[in-house]
């Protein structure tokens, strides 16, 4: 997208889209701003691209590539606010059927849109409940509650939601027979439209995937087999031009494969978020890079010794750092199992309680019995708060979050509505019985959905985890043992045609009549591993594939947790930090392995 003002009707829908996604990123820069960076960075990499092209592959191919390279620079510059933007509405849109099931429950209690758009909004974080207060304060002094306004900025993503909430401005004046079942139908179609969407993406992805899979990943490690053979069959192949291909150009179209497929995805259900300020998740920046600093090193010095001399750079930086993102994740990582496991006995939670109010029992009273019957970290955090109560004489909002409550800290959006609906079923009494109990079928519903979807994506992800951590180390750690059984030959093995060809691998001389094919064996004997200037030697091929395998460990697990759970930082880190340490073993491993047999 290089927008340039000249008033085409594409350059006009171009700037609109990107004026948008600055505007809802929350960015504090203008349009023009990051069209100009765009245009500046190109010219950038444009230049750096040809130098280094003209260097490499010689003045003839340095003009397209370095041109190439200018364009790609500008359209990415352009295209990330758009990618960014798009990312955080498919999060946002995750919480779409939270947000209608907590409208659909304050107008069971009282048929008032007003107040349900307030509770909903207020109950809520993120920028779904952030459009719907927004929307509810612009119509503050007028006759709507701004759930038409809000339904109509979200319907482009997310059609359901405009029907989900025309159903619940409907049941406001239906009569009370009838009002159930429209609430009911605007929860089955938010429900129901965001399975449809999560089946249809996982339909439509499997080819962008399979393609994917096969030009980004198993055809490039084919052509690394190759490598050997084509060095044996006289094909010299600079290690500046692999390098380029493996490092560089592979993984940057990687890394575009994947930013489209992750703009794609019509909805996600990400983890919480988990700030740097919870009393859970101490500074530990410092001693992470420490660790990851220490165990590289000894990683390094293994690999030097154990497997080859060339290998301690690629052990050394996969385990390093990756157990520094280990590090750095892993208190997040078991913040966000704490989580889980009290949103898991949410519904048994809230049965109990909606029981007992619909008995006539107060909701306090509730709260202490659910923590009584209930075990785990539901039943702790119910019976603390239930102690509060008692002891305190507080509510319940201020029994679970106040200042040393048991939810205080828990960064959970389910249960911070929950504890909402609980503070006012409190104010409406026994009435409020059946609203909890179909709080708890509704948190069983979102769970389900949740779980379906992660099974419909895992034949998709499953494949580039395992991707990622095995199958690209272990065919990369065989292909490197094979240039070393052909170097470590000198091609002499492969036949008099071999014999007179280059040896690419190990820095031979190039074949020919007369003189070049008299001192052919000459040249070959005194060529070491090590190679001459401008051949692709063993050890720099082994530091290639290396690289480029934990490249793929990384990106390819990165995309995997994208399409499963949303591109959450905290699952991210955790999770390329145990892919870089496993790719890394293996493909060492599948190198010593490997050598053994050739």
């Amino acid at each position: 997208m290089t927008e340039t003002g000249s008033g085409t009707a594409d350059d006009s829908a171009a700037s609109a889209e990107l004026r948008r996604a600055v505007a809802f990123l929350g960015w504090d820069v203008s349009t023009e701003r990051v069209v100009d960076l765009g245009h500046r960075a190109g010219v950038a990499v444009g230049v750096v691209v040809t130098v280094v092209a003209g260097l490499v592959a010689g003045a003839v191919a340095a003009g397209p590539v370095g041109l190439a390279a200018a364009v790609g620079g500008v359209h990415a510059v352009h295209r990330a606010p758009v990618w960014l933007a798009s990312l955080r509405r498919t999060r946002a849109l995750g919480a779409a059927p939270g947000l209608v099931g907590r409208l659909v429950l304050r107008m069971r209690l009282d048929p008032s849109t007003e107040r349900a758009v307030g509770f909903a909004a207020r109950t809520g974080n993120g920028p779904l409940a952030a459009a719907l207060s927004r929307h509810e304060r612009g119509s503050a002094d007028g006759p709507t509650s701004g759930l038409q306004a809000f339904a109509r900025e979200w319907r482009p993503w997310f059609p359901a939601i405009d029907r989900a909430a025309a159903l619940v401005r409907t049941a406001a004046t239906a009569p009370p027979e009838r009002r159930g079942r429209c609430l009911d139908r605007a929860l089955d179609a938010t429900l129901s439209g965001t399975t449809d969407r999560l089946a249809s993406f996982v339909g439509a992805v499997r080819g962008p995937v399979s393609a994917l899979y096969a030009f980004g990943v198993l055809l490039p490690l084919a052509l690394i087999a190759l490598l050997p053979a084509g060095a044996a069959a006289g094909v010299a192949i600079g290690p500046g031009i692999v390098a380029g291909l493996y490092l560089v150009a592979l993984p940057g179209g990687l890394v575009a494969a994947s930013a489209w497929l992750l703009s794609h995805r019509p909805v996600a259900f990400p983890p919480p978020q988990i700030g740097g300020d919870h009393p859970e998740v101490p500074n530990r920046w410092g001693s992470a890079v420490l660790v990851g600093c220490a165990i590289g090193a000894v990683a390094a010095v293994v690999a030097a010794r154990a497997v080859a001399p060339w290998a301690w750079p690629v052990a050394g930086v996969g385990v390093g750092v990756g157990g520094t993102l280990f590090v750095i994740a892993r208190p997040r990582r078991a913040v966000l199992s704490d989580v889980r496991e009290i949103e898991r006995g949410l519904p048994d939670a809230m049965t109990v309680i909606g029981g007992d109010v619909a008995e006539g029992v107060a909701v306090e009273t509730a709260v202490a019995n659910a923590g009584e019957r209930l075990d785990g970290a539901t039943g702790e955090v119910f019976e603390r708060a239930g102690r509060r109560s008692d002891t305190l004489r507080v509510g319940v909002r201020e029994a679970f979050l106040g200042r040393g409550g048991p939810a205080e800290t828990v960064p959970s959006p389910r249960l911070r509505s929950a504890i909402a609906l609980l503070a006012v079923a409190a104010r409406e009494g026994r009435p409020a019985g059946d609203v909890l109990l179909e709080l708890a079928d509704q948190l069983e519903s979102l769970r389900e959905l949740e779980r379906d979807a992660r099974r419909q994506l895992a034949t998709v992800t499953g494949t580039l985890s395992n991707t990622a951590a095995v199958f690209a180390p272990l065919v990369g750690g065989a292909t490197v043992a094979l240039a070393t059984g052909i170097d470590a030959a000198d091609v002499g093995s492969l036949g008099a045609g071999a014999a007179a060809g280059v040896d690419a691998l190990g820095g031979g001389v190039s074949a020919g009549g007369g003189p070049a094919a008299a001192g052919a064996g000459t040249a070959a004997s005194g060529s070491g591993a090590t190679g001459g200037a401008g051949t692709l030697s063993v050890p720099v091929l082994g530091r290639i594939v290396g690289t480029y395998v934990l490249l793929l460990a990384a990106l390819l697990t990165g995309l995997a947790t994208g399409l499963e759970r949303g591109f959450d930082r905290t699952l991210v880190a955790y999770r390329i930090g145990i892919a870089l340490p496993t790719a890394t073993a293996t493909f060492l491993v599948a190198f010593a392995g490997a050598g053994l047999l050739f």
